[in-house]
């Protein structure tokens, strides 16, 4: 996908997804819809966000760009430090001197220090929490919508974006887009987009091991079981 963007000035740091959306959710059809160069109306496919909860490397550099592009706006109230350095295998000193941009507390929540308000005079809408944005949106719709900015001079930020029109949320992705390749940039966001489906469910890659082994455990136990009640039954029948 072409994606234009032009330099933006302002925050330099995460800010608001738009509280009204128009486009579709990616449970639902695609991506949403765009007019295209020649007024015909379109549908958007979501791209395949590459969520992997085994993949350390990329959490952690998630993580990184979350709170360096994010949290300067967005709060993640369900997410404490202390558990990305646990469950990211991150020394807590590291933690504590390259992450922890909101608080100098360990066990504290990630919380945007700048006043709502203040915010929702800025982009029209306060910015949402993000803890559970994957889960209310999909990990697809996300990855999508951080790949789809475009030039828009007539947006107060100077960008708009295919899945989400007239976002309030400006381009804040837009040097890093500019300095890196198109496959840099896009595995950047897929590692943004792979933490932002931890913070909604940290436990989601072990629900799924587990409920493996537990369905392999009843298909097991169903032998002994149908064996057992074929023998339980044999004299009566």
């Amino acid at each position: 996908m072409n994606i234009l963007t032009k330099s933006l000035t302002g925050l330099g740091l995460g800010a608001a997804l738009a509280l009204s959306a128009t486009g579709a959710m990616a449970s639902g059809s695609g991506c949403g819809t765009f007019v295209n160069s020649k007024g015909v109306t379109e549908h958007l496919a979501c791209s395949k966000a590459p969520i992997d909860f085994t993949n350390k490397g990329s959490l952690q550099n998630g993580a990184k760009m979350f709170l360096n592009y994010c949290a300067g706006c967005h709060s993640a109230q369900y997410v404490r430090y202390s558990r990305i350095a646990q469950d990211l295998e991150i020394p807590p000193e590291l933690v504590e001197k390259y992450l922890m941009v909101t608080t100098d507390q360990i066990g504290d929540h990630i919380n945007a220090e700048v006043d709502p308000e203040v915010q929702a005079s800025w982009f029209g809408a306060a910015p949402p929490d993000l803890s559970l944005e994957t889960r209310l949106r999909g990990d697809d719709w996300v990855y999508t919508y951080l790949l789809s900015f475009y030039e828009d001079p007539s947006r107060p930020w100077g960008a708009n974006n295919l899945v989400l029109k007239n976002a309030a949320m400006p381009h804040v992705l837009h040097n890093l887009q500019e300095e890196l390749s198109k496959e840099e940039f896009e595995s950047e966001v897929g590692d943004l987009v792979n933490f932002m489906a931890w913070m909604a469910e940290p436990a989601r890659h072990d629900r799924k091991v587990y409920g493996f082994f537990v369905i392999l455990f009843l298909l097991i136990l169903l032998i002994p079981v149908y064996l057992l009640n074929k023998e339980y039954w044999k004299d009566i029948k």
